[in-house]
């Protein structure tokens, strides 16, 4: 399946052009709380100093194969400080009807999926939940926002929580152009510390070489 021009003949989702109020004050993606697949709070600012890949999810979808393709990029990356994670939803051509504990279950048998895996939610409609909403708004999210087109759509985040990167569905987790966008995400503050670090050495390191040529060989 072509999904860039496949996906032209489906309707897209209503998005609210602005932030609701469940979404006012937000800034990055770790400002929210959503719910585990557990039903349980899970405040995402955990997650700070790490690099997010946010998947929408859903167990009968012609990319669900995708489910074992990001728990290979999880296991190679989260060492580094990747993480993904996953969040059902049943908007798009009824692909998730299962409940949380049947999701779960189905996640963790049948692809061993060991990243976090979130409660079920909407991503159209009145009831889009708060992260997702703030995901697709184009004001907070100029480059990546816009409306969710199917399942599988991935939004990459920073350590900081700012979404840096938006993949869509036909672009599958093990593609060179996530790995070079997560090894950005993940390398590009240290090389660029690095980077500084080197250049207020260098001048240092050429004054030194420079009194060390100049210092008396000989001393009585």
């Amino acid at each position: 399946m072509n999904f860039r021009r496949g996906i032209r003949s489906l309707a897209l989702p209503a998005v609210c052009g602005a932030l609701l109020c469940s979404t006012l004050g937000a800034t990055t993606a770790l400002d929210f709380i959503p719910l585990s697949i557990d039903g349980k709070p899970a405040p995402l600012a955990i997650y700070r100093g790490k690099v997010l890949l946010i998947v929408n999810v859903a167990g009968r979808s012609i990319f669900s194969e995708q489910y074992a393709a990001l728990e290979a990029l999880y296991q190679k990356y989260k060492d580094q400080g990747l993480v993904i994670l996953a969040f059902p939803s049943d908007d798009f051509g009824k692909e998730e009807p299962d409940a949380n504990d049947a999701i779960k279950q189905f996640a963790a048998s049948k692809y061993k999926i060991t990243f976090p895996l979130f409660a079920k939610v909407a991503l159209s409609g009145e009831h889009i939940a708060p992260l997702f909403q703030f995901l697709m708004d184009k004001q907070a999210n100029a480059a990546t926002g816009g409306p969710i087109r199917w399942n599988f759509t991935k939004f990459l985040v920073d350590r900081e929580g700012k979404v840096v990167a938006r993949f869509e569905p036909d672009v599958t987790p093990d593609s060179p152009e996530i790995a070079v966008a997560i090894e950005k995400a993940l390398h590009g503050d240290k090389d660029k510390r690095e980077g500084d670090r080197a250049s207020v050495l260098h001048p240092a390191i050429r004054v030194l070489c420079a009194r060390t040529r100049d210092f008396p060989r000989n001393v009585s």
